[in-house]
């Protein structure tokens, strides 16, 4: 049987369940199902490392009765086990306190149409050519310098994933999709010692995939760019954000304006519709049903049918990213925002990182952070930190390290500008992204 053709009979188990949680006195009902398939290649020195078939499948059923509210999961499809499985979410049910805002969401925002987004695209690629693949994507970095002495590996995964999700106001949504990977980790090694770096392509099209040998020769090339890192000096200094952090900063505000973190009272950000969060030529909207994107989708976690949000509209924060239930607890109405973020875009003026770094005179552009030292409470960040150290607006040298202080309000508020970069290997899309100053705490 063809993966694809498991929706049909994953369709059919959420309905019956459905039905179960009715026989079984549920006043609402909701399953969630997925189910995944895929290979996994690792090579190391040119040898076969490991490899890996997987397929998984796993049943979410969340039962309400009345205010209270009862979950329970189960890999076994079998009929038995099914009865079993609503009947400890029926148990769990009777022992949880009365929620006002539990529930599901309104029947009236459920996703009407099913919208297919281009994001099924399977890969009948073969081990042997997986590994082959790899292979060259390693040696090709490799063979970049004699400096890169060894290597962590090259890797490939295909993975194939459904999604099956419905309730009792009588939704029923599918989907399936795909998500290719590739990637190279390398070491070098000077005198100073040694470095890694890594580089990678992901896309939902395996045709999409960057070439192995160009990712092999960019993780080499990244590599060989950290060797010998020397302390950054202590000061305040102008930062330029790799697209991939800056995507983490932008994560930090999603957090904070989440319903969830906002009607527990946990975000530095609290209360904070109305208020300006970014510089006034910034704003932030998503877009769930881009065609191929890494997080589309046509429905959210509880249903709710997606659209496009704009979330901070010029600097100013003007909505919430709210489920059904944190959009109850605050008075508010989902914005279809169940599980998260769709294909986040940073709107406002862009320009190549070089003009960037020109612009900068003195300061660091960061390519990795380390540690976990925020407080999403308060604001106050603190990471480790490594990068090169500019120049007269140009790269000088690499540096290591260092530690990077500032506040999370200051830092979101201080964004200058953006390069024309734009990561696309994220759910948040973001590019190089330069910030005023940061505290550095190096040499």
């Amino acid at each position: 049987m063809e993966f694809i053709d498991h929706q049909q009979e994953l369709t059919a188990l959420v309905e019956n369940i459905l039905d179960e949680a009715k026989r079984q006195g549920a006043d609402q009902a909701e399953v969630s199902v997925s189910m995944e398939q895929g290979l996994g290649v690792s090579v190391r020195k040119g040898e076969l490392e490991n490899l890996e078939f997987n397929q998984d499948r796993g049943f979410g059923i969340t039962l309400y009765f009345g205010k209270r509210k009862g979950s329970a999961s189960t890999t076994d499809s079998s009929q038995e086990a099914i009865q079993e499985t609503v009947r400890a979410a029926k148990g769990i049910a009777g022992h949880t306190q009365e929620d006002p805002y539990s529930g599901l969401a309104d029947a009236a925002l459920m996703a009407q149409e099913p919208v297919d987004l281009g994001l099924y695209d399977p890969w009948t690629v073969t081990p042997e050519e997986a590994t082959a693949m790899a292979v060259s994507c390693e040696a090709a970095g490799l063979a970049l310098d004699s400096k890169l002495t060894n290597s962590d590996g090259a890797q490939i995964s295909t993975q194939q994933a459904l999604r099956v999700y419905g309730n009792s106001h009588g939704f029923l949504g599918a989907y399936p999709s795909t998500r290719h990977s590739l990637s190279c980790v390398l070491i070098g090694e000077d005198n100073n010692g040694m470095q890694r770096d890594y580089w990678y392509s992901l896309s939902r099209q395996w045709q999409a995939l960057q070439d192995p040998v160009e990712v092999g020769e960019e993780a080499g090339r990244r590599t060989l760019a950290r060797l010998s890192p020397r302390k950054a000096p202590t000061g305040k200094y102008p930062v330029l954000l790799a697209p991939n952090l800056a995507a983490g900063l932008i994560g930090h505000l999603n957090g904070a304006i989440s319903g969830g973190a906002q009607y527990r009272q946990a975000s530095f950000l609290l209360d904070g519709l109305g208020q300006q969060v970014l510089p006034e030529w910034l704003s932030i909207w998503e877009e769930p049903l881009m065609r191929g994107g890494l997080a589309s989708a046509y429905f959210d976690g509880d249903g709710v049918a997606t659209r496009k949000n704009r979330f901070v509209d010029q600097g100013y924060l003007r909505s919430y990213i709210l489920s059904s239930y944190s959009a109850r607890k605050l008075g508010l109405e989902t914005t279809g925002n169940a599980g998260g973020v769709h294909n986040l875009h940073l709107d406002g003026p862009m320009q190549p990182r070089q003009d960037l770094l020109a612009s900068m005179d003195r300061g660091l552009l960061v390519t990795e952070l380390m540690g976990q030292g925020v407080n999403s409470v308060t604001g106050d960040y603190s990471r480790g930190a490594s990068g090169f150290w500019i120049e007269n607006g140009e790269i000088a040298y690499p540096v290591a390290e260092f530690t990077l202080a500032g506040n999370l309000k200051d830092m979101l508020r201080n964004i200058v500008a953006l390069a024309d970069d734009i990561d696309e290997r994220s759910s948040i899309r973001a590019p190089s992204m330069l910030l005023e100053s940061m505290t550095v705490a190096g040499q």
